[in-house]
């Protein structure tokens, strides 16, 4: 462990409770700054991120009469809140309670958009999602493609929390994305905030092919922004830049993205670094086009996320515009991530790809 990282513990230590740190963000929520393109000047009303995507399924099944909401305890509201009144409002033959049975979940998800009906899925926990692989890889996935594009089941949307939450461990605050990204026939999505969950949310319930849309627990209360009370989509594979620069490229995802974002305004002010920060939104298909962009421009990369790092979904990143921007690149690209471990709870701290983690790198890769 770094000098660095033992020096910020203790000194947290030192002015904080355990019960404050174990319950403190090690991030500051950055709202959005512009509403995404066609929705300046529209009604907007204070969402956290919770509330965005009940709007959002809330819009999804007044605007389709075919859609159902089902999983464990969405009847009364989960165990988040984000289905509230949603059965008050639709009834039980539309938002219904099921057995503790991920597997059972998505095979039922995937029956359900196969009959031509929207389905929308709820896995109380990204972590528990593990039990439902096999019906999301080898049965969702291959539908359409097995059957000659005769069949499929592309009105599936699953929903599933993700990342740390502050006080998880190793069973509630793990990052699963990148194992799906293997899996061709899947659409994956971590919005960063409100704004972003509740177009996102909707493009992938319209979406034609089985999505599976990744909720960042520890937002659903902390993140507030002001959010369009229409109806509105985010289109699905663009990547958005939210912080300009000319020296590095830092891309991110979900909750990460905030932490790259303080992290650069760190290299601004200690280093005099123009970092420019890419939310990816979509992880598969993932924009390659904006990345390779952005590092043509800057000469220098770094993909953080959550997870741990080997075959972490930054792996793929680094690949692809390692060939493509061979030319331009002024260092080696770098990942910070979490490490080949379980996701500890006392060493929390640690593991995350934190502020200062980043800050290092960004300071080693424009120094080289």
């Amino acid at each position: 462990m770094s000098h660095r990282a033992v020096s910020l513990l203790s000194k947290c230590s030192s002015t904080l409770t355990n019960a404050q740190i174990r319950g403190k963000a090690h991030f500051t929520f950055q709202p959005s700054t512009t509403l995404p393109a066609g929705l300046q000047g529209q009604e907007t009303s204070k969402m956290n991120l919770m509330q965005s995507v009940n709007e959002a399924m809330r819009i999804a099944m007044e605007t389709d009469d075919s859609a159902v909401l089902f999983g464990e305890d969405v009847a009364f509201g989960g165990v988040f809140r984000c289905s509230l009144d949603l059965q008050k409002k639709f009834g039980k033959e539309r938002v219904f309670n099921t057995p503790l049975c991920e597997q059972g979940i998505a095979g039922f998800g995937i029956g359900v958009a196969a009959a031509g009906a929207t389905a929308i899925a709820e896995i109380q926990f990204g972590d528990y999602i593990f039990p439902a692989y096999d019906q999301l890889v080898n049965e969702a996935a291959k539908f359409r493609y097995r059957s000659g594009n005769q069949f499929d089941c592309g009105k599936l949307t699953v929903r599933t929390t993700w990342g740390a939450v502050g006080h998880g461990a190793l069973y509630h605050s793990q990052s699963p994305e990148a194992n799906f990204t293997h899996t061709p026939g899947l659409k994956l999505v971590v919005p960063r905030g409100p704004i972003q969950a509740k177009g996102l949310l909707l493009s992938c319930i319209r979406d034609p092919n089985p999505c599976i849309f990744f909720e960042p627990k520890i937002l659903y209360r902390l993140a507030s922004e002001d959010v369009p009370t229409g109806d509105y989509t985010i289109p699905l594979g663009q990547a958005e830049t939210v912080r300009q620069g000319k020296d590095l490229t830092l891309v991110a995802w979900g909750t990460q993205v905030h932490v790259a974002l303080e992290a650069a305004q760190l290299a601004k002010e200690k280093l005099n670094a123009d970092v420019e920060v890419i939310d990816l939104q979509t992880i598969q298909p993932w924009d390659e086009d904006h990345v390779v962009e952005s590092v043509q421009k800057t000469g220098r990369l770094i993909v953080t996320h959550e997870a741990p790092i080997s075959s972490g979904f930054g792996a793929e990143i680094a690949s692809t515009v390692q060939k493509r921007c061979f030319l331009n690149l002024e260092s080696p690209i770098e990942r910070v991530a979490g490490f080949d471990t379980p996701f500890p709870h006392v060493h929390e701290p640690f593991y995350l790809p934190t502020i200062h983690r980043v800050f290092d790198a960004i300071k080693k890769s424009v120094n080289y």
